[in-house]
């Protein structure tokens, strides 16, 4: 569970050293990914809390990261929808 959560948060940092845009409805080269996102460190949320860095738990199936488009497949627990 520890290897997931790290590669989430390499991803993610990655995304933002890549100079990749805070998510927008139109940049399509980001999409939400559910579920990854550790205590306080997530982008936003479906309707859990307001916005960014108030996940109260890690994963929480209702926040979510801005990752490049096809990340999110890629990680374990990762989801484009919230749960």
């Amino acid at each position: 569970m520890t290897s997931k959560i790290a590669t989430a948060a390499l991803l993610a940092a990655i995304g933002m050293a890549a100079g990749a845009p805070a998510f927008a409805a139109d940049a399509p080269t980001v999409e939400k990914c559910y579920g990854i996102a550790l205590h306080g460190h997530n982008d936003c949320a479906a309707g859990a809390h307001s916005c960014a860095g108030q996940a109260t738990k890690d994963r929480d199936p209702k926040s979510f990261v801005a990752l490049p488009m096809g990340a999110c497949g890629k990680i374990a627990g990762g989801s484009l929808k919230p749960v």
